[in-house]
């Protein structure tokens, strides 16, 4: 069965089979070197983070300890003094913990994990796809 430019409909179809294929693995090679790239970045930071975190952490312990004390120091005589300065502490904490952690959570929702210029291609070719569709129909 022939159509007007003498092409068969088996060839078309193979045709189209081979140009999906290749669409796809376009795409999919696109969103493994955008998804390589950012675990790259995780992967040469990582140790620097790492040891960024356990120093800040020791300073972290040693600044709540003094401050502890400090907030002891005014309580002193009373029995629970101590009582006192580490719900303080951990109160004033804990407020500001909360504040960064949503902080935190709207930052990383904003970014999100997806590859994003893969996704962007993936929108246009579909509008692409939906304008050749009603031209040819």
């Amino acid at each position: 069965m022939n159509n007007e430019n003498g092409r068969s409909l088996a060839s078309v179809v193979a045709e189209l089979k081979d140009e999906l294929k290749e669409f796809v693995r376009t795409r999919v090679s696109l969103m493994a070197s955008e998804m390589h790239d950012k675990i790259g970045a995780v992967k040469m930071n990582l140790p620097m983070l790492i040891v960024g975190a356990v120093l800040l952490g020791t300073a972290w312990l040693l600044f709540t300890a003094a401050l502890v004390a400090a907030i002891y120091v005014a309580f002193v005589g009373n029995a629970f003094a101590w009582a006192f300065a580490l719900v303080i502490v951990a109160g004033a904490y804990f407020i500001f913990g909360g504040i960064a952690a949503l902080f935190a959570y709207r930052g990383l929702t904003d970014m999100g994990i997806l590859p994003k210029r893969t996704i962007k291609v993936l929108e246009a070719d579909r509008a692409w796809l939906n304008r050749e569709a009603r031209s040819e129909v």
